[in-house]
C-alpha cells in the first residue's frame, strides 16, 4: 500500500506539472461555443478569448478574441447596411492565420470604406449559411452577402453528416429539419478548462471512445485468418466507396442529383427574403471540372436566382503557377492561406457594388 501510495503520489506529481508546462505553451483552449446569439447559430460566447494551434508541435499558434455576437472578426458588428456580410466555415474564420491575411480584412482592403463582417464557423453547411443571411439582415440592415463554398457543403447539408449546426434536410426524405449539437456535460465541460486533456484531445486528437469501440468490435467481427481484404489500384487500402458503398453515411461527400437540386433550391428560397436587392456572391472553393454535378448544378441555380458564382479554383492554380507557391496553409492543412485568399478577394471585390448605400430612414 505505500508502494501504491508513492506511486500514485509520483503520477499526481508529474501530471501537475505537465497540466502547468502546457498552460505555458499555446495550446488550443475551450471555445465553449453555443447558441448563444440565436437559437439556430452556433458561435462563440460575446467577447470569449481563446488559443488555437495545430498539431503536437502547436505550429501557427494565434490568440483570439470573440466579437461581440461571438465570431472570429476583426471588429464588433453594428447595423450597418453598407455592410458586407462573409459567411462560410472554418475557410472564413481561418483562425490559423493572422487576421490581416483572412479573406475579410483581403477583402476590406479591396473595396475601401465598406467594412466587412465576418462570420465564418467551423463545421457547418449550406443551410446553415442561410441561418446567418437571415440573422446578418435582421440584425444588422446587410443586404449584401459573400458565401465561401467548398464543394462538399452541399453533402454535408444532409441530416447526419457531422458538419451540422442546426438546419438540414433529412437523407431519406430530403425533408427540412434542425439537427443542433448536444449540450456538453459537465465532464467534458471541466476537463476542456485544463491544458493537457486539450494538448491530447485538441492538437494529438485521441479518441478513447474510439479505441474502445474498435477494439469490441474487432473482438465481436475479427474475420478468420485466412480472410483476403479488397486493396486499391495499387495494392494498397482500399477506396472509400469500395468500402462503404455509393451514399453512405460515412462518405461525407456523395450526394445524389436529386438531393442537390433540393438542398440548393431550399438555401436560394431561405435567403430570396433577405436580399432586397443586394449581391449574392458564392465563392467555390477546389478544382471540380465541368460535368463535376455540384459545381454545374450550382452555377445554374444560382444564375436562376440571379447570384454570382466564383470558381477560385483557375486563379488559384494561375497564381501557383505565377509564383511557384502553393496555396495551402501546411502540407497537412487544406486551408487557404493568406496569398491565395489574397488572390480571391481580388477577384470576388469587382462583383460588389463598391458604391456606399445610402442610410436607412
Amino acid at each position: 500500500m505505500r508502494t501504491l501510495g508513492f506511486t500514485l503520489c509520483g503520477i499526481g506529481i508529474a501530471l501537475v506539472a505537465l497540466e502547468l508546462l502546457f498552460r505555458l505553451l499555446p495550446v488550443s483552449t475551450s471555445t465553449s461555443a453555443g447558441y448563444y446569439i440565436d437559437p439556430l447559430i452556433l458561435t462563440y460566447p460575446p467577447g470569449h478569448p481563446f488559443t488555437t494551434s495545430s498539431g503536437w508541435n502547436l505550429q501557427r499558434p494565434q490568440r483570439h478574441r470573440a466579437n461581440n455576437f461571438g465570431f472570429v472578426a476583426d471588429h464588433d458588428f453594428v447595423r450597418n447596411p453598407e455592410a458586407i456580410a462573409l459567411i462560410g466555415d472554418s475557410f472564413v474564420e481561418a483562425s490559423m492565420l493572422p487576421p490581416r491575411e483572412r479573406l475579410a480584412a483581403q477583402l476590406e482592403s479591396k473595396l475601401g470604406a465598406r467594412p466587412v463582417y465576418a462570420m465564418g464557423a467551423p463545421g457547418t453547411a449550406l443551410l446553415d449559411y442561410a441561418e446567418r443571411v437571415r440573422f446578418a439582415s435582421q440584425r444588422f440592415a446587410i443586404h449584401d452577402f459573400v458565401l465561401l463554398l467548398e464543394h462538399g457543403d452541399i453533402a454535408q447539408s444532409l441530416c447526419g453528416s457531422g458538419n451540422v449546426n442546426a438546419e438540414c434536410l433529412d437523407r431519406k426524405t430530403l425533408d427540412p429539419r434542425v439537427e443542433k449539437l448536444p449540450t456538453p456535460g459537465a465532464a467534458k465541460r471541466l476537463l476542456r478548462e485544463f491544458a493537457l486533456p486539450q494538448y491530447l484531445f485538441s492538437q494529438l486528437k485521441l479518441d478513447p471512445q474510439h479505441w474502445a469501440a474498435t477494439l469490441f468490435t474487432r473482438k465481436r467481427n475479427a474475420p478468420p485468418a485466412t480472410a483476403s481484404r479488397p486493396t486499391g489500384a495499387a495494392g494498397g487500402a482500399p477506396p472509400a466507396t469500395a468500402l462503404l458503398g455509393a451514399g453512405s453515411l460515412r462518405d461525407p461527400f456523395f450526394i445524389e442529383p436529386e438531393a442537390i437540386d433540393r438542398v440548393l433550391s431550399e438555401f436560394f428560397t431561405r435567403v430570396k427574403p433577405y436580399r432586397n436587392g443586394g449581391k449574392l456572391v458564392l465563392i467555390l472553393t477546389g478544382d471540380a471540372p465541368a460535368g463535376d454535378p455540384v459545381r454545374d448544378k450550382l452555377i445554374a441555380a444560382a444564375k436562376a436566382n440571379d447570384a454570382e458564382v466564383f470558381l477560385a479554383g483557375p486563379p488559384l492554380q494561375e497564381a501557383t503557377r505565377n509564383t511557384g507557391m502553393s496555396m495551402r496553409v501546411a502540407p497537412r492543412d487544406a486551408h487557404m492561406n493568406g496569398i491565395a485568399l489574397e488572390t480571391v478577394a481580388a477577384g470576388v471585390a469587382p462583383l460588389l457594388d463598391a458604391k456606399k448605400r445610402p442610410a436607412e430612414p
